[in-house]
């Protein structure tokens, strides 16, 4: 195999190296063959990013002849030396807001729901340390880390509770009271101080490294080997740190991209110099060498779960003859939250269907205003999103999803689907042959009005994570890109492999929750902003929305034409049959 003179370097280093590898450069090629050349009885450590790409590498080192590798994840290290030797009992999904209320017997402090808010936080606390390098709770400030100002201005009037009971909760956790999360041993293995048995330690994706298993590995006596891009972290709202940055070893850059083409790298190289708006910094390198021509795979990707849900329904209304979809994690990973409350449990709470919400946090809401104003105090934008879905659609969510549902394929049948909808997170590390991006990212006119507004505090570091999920999806591809005109940079090449999407009249109206530090305005009521919304439907619409429909008019166009949701028109076009047509 023809490696490049950067590939080569690095095959040839000695030492500790840092290696800043751009988007489809060969990385796990180039650190096979590093492997390969170290001395016979070596024993090398991988460790991959999450389980899947534990389990792919696995595979590449036994094909090239590496069994003798070992590859972990820093949670499966962690676990052979933590939960197997001393007998604890784990909660896999973590503990949800309702149980930490309960084992800790947590009063309001006087606020509306105030428990329930502690809680949250308590959870998000335990989180922070638990990832943190810091040896004790006090070595560290959980107010720091709360971005919107009303959640940090309810932690810091109840800091003393939280931390205090923080400290109880994992107490309970260090004795075996109770089970424990991931993040926890993870800590545990971090306080222990292991000393690794490896004489080469490979560290992977270590742009979205965690701060403790990142102490772990800098501790080690064994030669070291960081890869990983900086352009490529965002996982910050997790904790995660680029240890690019945190190291000194020498540097050793891979900028040749075999994925994609000239073309798709100029673009990327564009959306990159946004920064300048932001920082410092210095332009990024990228060669695009890569020739594919393949269209066998289509993949739809956005910045979030309402907008790929948006773009979903609007897909399968548009085309009425699609096979088969798939979203990457499954789709009923996407109507649920991190805490557990699910999509329909906040439509139930919309209906006032007390007796049908499964989730203890829901069912003690009066309705979404209140469920809002928890949303406000913890920030949890999953919640918020979920929230938003539920005001826009309302009742057809379930006839929406099991439209979707019925459509989706397995896991095993993923090549089989016809287009695969993905957020940026979940399709980290993927390719696709060709991909559409929604019009839910971040844009650069959009960066220049938020930097202006000298009323609001932004934090730049939110910004820049936001540049660089645009930039992951952009790399995504390998042949050709769909791109909303309001995502591209003010310069850009005209080429057959990138396709512009027209920007359309509602992009303009669209006035929905977003994550960069603005205050949410509060929602109008859906008369005002629909006005055909709740009234009959007359033969002269029905008639207006047949012929849109035939003509390949998007949801958002004949929602906004008829001035009434998504979620009616959704409905209408069922009732109608054109589904069928």
């Amino acid at each position: 195999m023809n490696f490049t003179d950067e590939q080569k370097a690095i095959i040839e280093s000695h030492g500790d190296i840092k290696i800043n590898a751009v988007a489809g450069s060969g990385k796990t090629t180039t650190l096979i063959e590093y492997a390969r050349g170290r001395p016979g009885n070596s024993k090398i450590l991988y460790l991959a990013f999450n389980k899947s790409v534990r389990l792919e590498a696995q595979k590449r080192f036994v094909a090239e002849g590496l069994a003798g590798v070992t590859v972990e994840t820093a949670h499966s290290l962690a676990y052979k030396r933590i939960v197997y030797r001393h007998g604890y009992r784990l909660k896999n999904n973590g503990y949800k807001t309702h149980e930490i209320v309960a084992l800790l017997g947590l009063n309001s402090q006087g606020e509306k729901h105030g428990q329930y808010v502690v809680a949250s936080h308590i959870n998000k606390f335990i989180s922070y340390f638990c990832n943190s390098p810091a040896e004790k709770i006090r070595d560290i400030n959980y107010a720091d880390v709360v971005a919107d100002e009303k959640a940090r201005a309810f932690v810091e009037r109840f800091y003393g509770y939280i931390e205090k009971q923080t400290r109880l909760l994992l107490a309970k956790m260090n004795r075996g009271e109770i089970e424990i999360p991931h993040d926890f041993y993870l800590k545990k293995f971090q306080l222990s101080r292991p000393e690794l048995p490896y004489d080469y330690i490979l560290f992977d994706e270590g742009q979205d490294a965690s701060p403790a298993m990142l102490d772990v590995f800098l501790r080690q006596k064994a030669t070291k080997v960081i890869v990983g891009d900086s352009h490529q972290q965002i996982y910050g709202w997790r904790h995660a740190i680029n240890s690019l940055e945190k190291t000194d070893f020498s540097t050793l850059p891979l900028t040749n991209s075999f994925r994609f083409g000239p073309e798709i790298a100029f673009l990327a190289r564009g959306i990159l110099d946004w920064k300048s708006h932001i920082r410092d910094h210095t332009p990024v390198k990228i060669s695009g060498r890569g020739r594919s021509r393949a269209t066998r795979t289509k993949a739809i990707l956005a910045r979030g779960n309402l907008g790929l849900l948006v773009r979903a329904i609007d897909y399968i209304t548009e085309h009425r003859q699609t096979g088969g979809l798939y979203f990457e994690g499954n789709i009923n990973s996407y109507t649920y939250a991190d805490d557990g409350a699910s999509l329909y449990d906040i439509l139930n709470l919309y209906n006032g269907n007390r007796a049908r919400i499964r989730d203890k946090l829901i069912s003690e809401m009066k309705g979404l205003d209140d469920l809002e104003e928890y949303v406000k105090k913890t920030d949890d934008v999953q919640l918020g999103l979920m929230i938003d879905i539920v005001r826009e659609y309302g009742n057809e969510i379930p006839g929406i999803l099991a439209r979707i549902k019925e459509k989706h394929v397995a896991d095993g049948d993923k090549d089989k689907a016809d287009v695969i909808f993905s957020t940026v997170h979940r399709c980290k590390g993927m390719e696709y042959d060709t991909v559409e991006l929604v019009n839910d990212f971040i844009s650069e006119s959009r960066i220049k009005k938020l930097l202006a507004d000298t009323s609001k505090s932004i934090d730049p570091a939110r910004l820049i994570e936001e540049v660089n999920i645009l930039y992951v999806a952009v790399t995504r591809t390998r042949h050709l890109l769909s791109i909303p005109e309001s995502l591209l940079p003010e310069v850009y090449p005209r080429s057959d492999a990138i396709r512009v999407i027209a920007k359309s009249l509602t992009d303009k109206k669209d006035k929905r929750k977003n994550i960069y530090g603005e205050k949410k305005e509060q929602h109008r009521t859906v008369r005002e902003r629909r006005r055909g919304a709740y009234q009959r439907w007359t033969k002269e619409q029905d008639m207006e929305l047949t012929v849109m429909h035939r003509t390949g008019k998007s949801m958002a166009e004949m929602a906004e034409r008829l001035e009434r949701t998504k979620g009616a028109i959704w409905s209408r076009i069922q009732k109608l049959g054109l589904e069928e047509w």
